[in-house]
């Protein structure tokens, strides 16, 4: 067995540690937004019915879904959309480096939900739990 393949048989629990870390951390941006906690944004709480509002309500429940790796490609889908949305409105107009707009979190984000929209969630989620059998050779 070569390197690659012992590694590799790990994958599916790879992409499940970065699925929940990932959806850990965002979920706290919705929380943020939305409940002041672990501080409340320097703008304020948003209102629940504007853009901010829809985006934190979206980084919430949405995480909440990655989480748990439920539906985990179309809301995947849904919340990469929501991250070049936030990049291209609030920080690519400030400057076009990343590392100066501050928009560096957001792209990252942008593609590690393009990933799970082609990858599925990876091991220990419900979307695994639901099916009858392995679509993919490595969920076998």
């Amino acid at each position: 067995m070569t390197n690659h393949d012992a590694l590799g048989r790990w994958s599916p629990q790879a992409l499940a540690v970065l699925r929940i870390v990932t959806a850990l951390i965002f979920m706290l941006h919705g929380t943020q937004k939305l409940f002041g906690f672990p501080a409340p944004p320097e703008s304020g709480i948003p209102p629940l019915m504007s853009l901010f509002g829809v985006g934190a309500v979206l980084e919430l429940v949405g995480g909440l879904l990655i989480l748990f790796g439920f539906l985990t490609r179309p809301v995947a889908f849904v919340l990469a959309g929501e991250m070049a949305v936030a990049y291209w409105m609030f920080h690519a107009p400030r400057s076009m480096y990343p590392a100066l707009n501050g928009g560096d979190a957001a792209i990252l984000y942008c593609f590690v939900f393009l990933l799970f929209v082609f990858t599925g969630p990876g091991a220990w989620s419900v979307d695994g739990a639901r099916k009858t059998g392995p679509r993919h050779s490595w969920e076998r």
